[in-house]
């Protein structure tokens, strides 16, 4: 197992993100129009932007909660309920869990921002939420189309740049 994990961490997580959303997204969206889904273009972009976010995102999850279970498989409260005859299941659920737990609530709060910044790049892109719902991909991407495109380009950052690197004479 984890050395799919490790083959996975071999790949850029944004565009194996953006080659699961080119590949899945047609074929869900044929199979999500004949069940009578109302909208099955949105549906199934959102669908699979679940599906390629949570594909990148658990691959460090998977070491952490690995590591953990190694560390705790020996410890001598695992130990002693293994030998007063417990068995793999009541040791999984009684002390195993209750133990990751804490670690992996820990790492989901913490990699939340890592999501939204996949999704608001994808939707940026134009692959991720598309402009009647929110997301700060799309935000920015219809603030760009707004820019002065003479204003961010060419003679004003030249001439910006130009006023602030000159040497200070007296």
């Amino acid at each position: 197992m984890m050395r799919t994990v490790d083959v996975l961490y071999s790949m850029p997580s944004i565009i194996l993100a953006i080659v699961l959303m080119a590949v899945l997204e047609p074929a869900l969206k044929n199979w999500l129009g004949p069940l009578g889904v109302t909208n099955p273009g949105k549906t199934a972009r959102l669908l699979v932007l679940f599906v390629a976010l949570g594909a990148v995102s658990w691959l460090t999850m998977a070491r952490i909660v690995r590591g953990q279970v190694l560390s705790l498989r020996t410890r001598p409260f695992v130990e002693a309920s293994r030998v007063l005859g417990a068995g793999p299941l009541r040791i999984l659920a009684r002390h195993i869990i209750p133990n990751v737990l804490g670690v992996v609530i820990v790492y989901l709060t913490l990699s939340v921002p890592t999501i939204i910044l996949y999704e608001s790049f994808l939707s940026f892109l134009g692959l991720g939420i598309q402009p009647p719902m929110a997301s700060w991909g799309s935000l920015i991407a219809e603030g760009a189309d707004q820019i002065n495109p003479f204003e961010s380009t060419g003679g004003s950052l030249l001439s910006q740049a130009a006023c602030l690197s000159r040497p200070c004479w007296r």
